[in-house]
């Protein structure tokens, strides 16, 4: 049967497929939208399937805070190219990932993969886009962060994002705080919010690392427990957050940094997700 270009036209705006997949579709399925939406799914699946072990090094990450400024959530959406993350209509469907997550309380990637979407699933939309883009796209991060007051940063290429969870702000204005908490996050990469936060592993392998050092320098055997817990000491420093140099005023830590913009206040916890 003949396919007008009107129907071939309907169909690229229901679906967003180009209009020669869109003819051939609606032509192998003789007119039947429903029939023609499926088989651009089908193609979809096996773009997606021939592009499975293709590498997703970008994207990028959005991110929502609640009306009481008490829950954070980030969602990173990647691809192949930087030519497709800078799609509007990629960073769209990023955003309207994000939504779906925030509006249905999702706790994980499995979870929103599992929400309907339209009239199919999240994962099934995401395997249609799949098909209508040409290349692989996963959700590879969703993070979620509660407190007192949470703000979030995205760096400026869209592929660094933080979410800062601040307490004890004793009510003070503390946007600008958490952004340049989340700024030094970003910048800095800290292991976690202070020494207790460290994993027992990490603190064994430095301890390990920091005798090590101190055997190969001639140090007695007696006093290598004692140099390593020293060097430990200055890994807790550099690369737990409350401990590290505040990057815009070395005179203060960031612990010191925000006890002096309200006294008492501190991090909570924090999420670093950055893409490639």
């Amino acid at each position: 049967m003949a396919i007008t270009a009107q129907e071939v036209n309907k169909l690229r705006q229901m679906t967003g497929a180009g209009m020669m997949d869109c003819k051939k579709a609606l032509t192998e399925a003789e007119g039947d939208f429903e029939k023609a939406i499926d088989i651009l799914r089908k193609k979809g699946q096996k773009v997606s399937a021939s592009r499975a072990d293709r590498e997703t090094k970008e994207g990028t990450i959005v991110t929502h805070v609640s009306a009481d400024g008490a829950t954070g959530t980030l969602l990173s959406l990647t691809c192949e190219t930087d030519f497709v993350a800078k799609n509007e209509d990629f960073v769209a469907f990023a955003n309207t990932l994000l939504d779906l997550a925030v509006a249905n309380k999702a706790t994980s990637v499995e979870q929103i993969l599992a929400l309907p979407f339209e009239n199919i699933t999240t994962a099934e939309k995401i395997i249609e886009m799949t098909g209508k883009i040409g290349e692989k796209i996963e959700i590879s991060h969703y993070e979620v962060v509660s407190g007192e007051a949470v703000v979030p940063y995205i760096h400026s290429n869209g592929k660094l994002g933080v979410l800062v969870s601040l307490v004890n702000t004793n009510g003070a204005a503390v946007e600008e705080a958490g952004k340049d908490v989340a700024m030094q996050i970003a910048a800095m990469n800290p292991v976690a919010v202070d020494k207790d936060g460290v994993d027992a592993s990490v603190v064994e392998r430095e301890i390990e690392v920091g005798k090590e050092q101190a055997r190969q320098e001639g140090k007695a055997e007696e006093m290598l427990e004692k140099i390593a817990l020293g060097k430990l000491n200055k890994f807790y420093k550099e690369n737990t957050l409350l401990s590290q140099q505040f990057v815009k005023d070395n005179s203060l830590s960031i612990a010191q940094y925000l006890d002096k913009v309200s006294k008492g206040m501190t991090v909570a916890a924090f999420k670093r997700v950055s893409i490639g």
